[in-house]
């Protein structure tokens, strides 16, 4: 697997900058974005250039902490001020991932512990924070992918939508990292990745990732899915997420309710693979998460040479949908497989 793969999003050099992978470029160009102030930042993860929940959540709190170095000479009120106010920003880029928010409030709440210290010190404490969370979630996708190859055999078809895999995390990935980690180990699957219309992250990242480590993929188009399935080639559907509310309902990207449904109906396993700090206890259900409507004109012209919709016809592009709690066999996370009642196994992950 390319190098880069595992080392996507990281602080910079300087320590006042973060310096990421384009992925909006991918499969076609690797080039590597240098942020550094906080209106290159936003515009980063507000238009995908990082994007996957984890990565997201890395990516924040390197943006935070870089931020920070930056202001380690104002005076401690204004420091303080500086920050909060960094953090808003930022936070506000997107809605629907829980990871961005998570990671934020972490190195807030650093900051909060802090008071009364030097900025100095508290920005190298907040580099310190953002390295950890980076190093937790490299440690957790190897604990996801390990759960999560209990779940498939040799052999298997597995069916994926969008892309969880290393670009979206930091290693491994969530929902691709047991077909990483057992294709590493010498297994054979049979990988059906959805294009994951309209920003194909499906076709552009996820084929992209398996095809460079060497894994069987086929890339279908979305409304293929329930053809693969009723041929009998998949044996589970491995998916990430976003969100995941306290009754165990999953927000991921459009499209993979449908998915879900799907399986439900050919009696295929689905199964929602992430860390815990993707599991939102403050949110009782699916009905409580913040859905991020997208530009329309990602469904009408984005890829494409000429527009392939009327000018003025209406479109409705939400980035994400909730998948029903009675859906999902399983919820994997980097503690162990979570399984029905999902109030009760989610909560206990938490005592």
């Amino acid at each position: 697997m390319s190098e880069y793969l595992s080392d996507h999003v990281r602080l910079g050099d300087d320590l006042t900058s973060v310096v990421i992978l384009d992925q909006t470029l991918l499969p076609n160009r690797a080039e590597y974005l240098t942020l550094r102030e906080p209106e290159e930042m936003f515009e980063a993860i507000r238009f995908l250039r990082v994007r996957g929940a984890p990565a997201i959540g890395i990516c924040a709190g390197y943006c935070l902490a870089a931020l920070a170095e930056q202001r380690k000479d104002l005076p401690p009120a204004q420091f303080g001020g500086e920050l909060h106010r960094l953090s808003a920003y930022l936070n506000s880029s997107r809605p629907t991932a829980v990871n961005l928010s998570w990671a934020l409030n972490r190195l807030g709440n650093r900051a909060h512990s802090m008071s009364g210290a030097a900025p100095s010190a508290i920005a190298a404490a907040l580099r310190e924070e953002a390295l950890a969370i980076h190093r937790e979630d490299i440690a957790m996708c190897r604990a996801i992918s390990e759960f999560g190859l209990t779940l498939i055999k040799d052999g298997d078809g597995v069916l994926t939508h969008c892309n969880a895999g290393p670009l979206a995390t930091s290693q491994y990935g969530t929902a691709l990292g047991p077909l990483l980690l057992g294709t590493e180990r010498g297994m054979k699957f049979q990988v059906f990745a959805d294009e994951t219309r309209p920003l194909l992250q499906g076709a552009r990242l996820t084929s992209y990732e398996l095809n460079k480590a060497g894994v069987d993929v086929t890339l279908i188009c979305d409304n293929m899915a329930s053809m693969v399935m009723k041929n009998g080639w998949i044996n589970a559907c491995f998916v990430g997420c976003d969100r995941v509310a306290a009754n165990g309902d999953a927000a991921n990207k459009i499209g993979t309710s449908g998915v879900a449904i799907l399986a439900r109906h050919y009696g295929i396993p689905f199964y929602v693979l992430g860390p815990t700090s993707t599991i939102d206890l403050k949110c009782p259900t699916g009905d409580d998460i913040k859905i991020e409507l997208r530009d329309p004109e990602e469904i009408k012209s984005k890829f494409y040479a000429q527009p392939m919709a009327p000018a003025g016809v209406k479109c409705y592009n939400p980035a994400f949908d909730v998948t029903d709690h009675t859906l999902i066999s399983g919820i994997v996370t980097e503690k162990g497989v979570c399984r029905p009642p999902y109030a009760q196994s989610l909560a206990a992950l938490f005592h």
